[in-house]
């Protein structure tokens, strides 16, 4: 994980895939979504997504396991150079969370994401706000997700 300084406007990360199967899809919804276009494929292809599609939510959350993963193979390569991780705090929230196609069972989801604002927070010493807008594109090349978010990342020196 990087540290605030180190972050520049701009920079992109690739997070990696995820493939929605059927299964997935509907274990997801069961528990979390049950709406009949996420748990059966009939009422799928009935429905306007013109298929078993998976819940947004389900979308978001795939999304967020692939940057802790990505954040976790950061972490140990910085600490393997012998370098300090830096340990971003929470974030403040989102905004503008977007489903603009649907994802249906057997799509694979790319998952990137840019910086594209920082500051210094105001009311907290020591730490920098970064936002961010992930993305993901299913295997088509057409882009399906979008949220812009914020996180409180430390300043390699308090006060810098």
């Amino acid at each position: 994980m990087r540290f605030f300084e180190d972050i520049q406007i701009g920079q992109r990360r690739e997070l990696g895939a995820y493939t929605f199967t059927a299964e997935a899809i509907k274990t997801f919804a069961a528990k979390f979504d049950p709406q009949r276009f996420h748990l059966d494929e009939e009422e799928g292809r009935k429905s306007l997504f013109g298929g078993l599609a998976a819940s947004g939510w389900h979308v978001g959350s795939a999304c967020m396991g692939l940057i802790v993963a990505d954040n976790q193979r950061q972490a140990k390569e910085t600490a393997a150079r012998g370098d300090e991780v830096a340990i971003w705090g929470p974030s403040p929230g989102f905004r503008d969370l977007r489903w603009m196609k649907p994802v249906l069972s057997g799509d694979s989801v790319s998952f990137a994401s840019e910086i594209v604002d920082k500051r210094t927070s105001s009311s907290r010493p020591g730490w920098g706000i970064v936002q961010a807008i992930t993305t993901g594109t299913n295997q088509r090349g057409e882009e399906v997700y979008s949220i812009t978010a914020t996180a409180f990342v430390p300043m390699r020196e308090a006060g810098g």
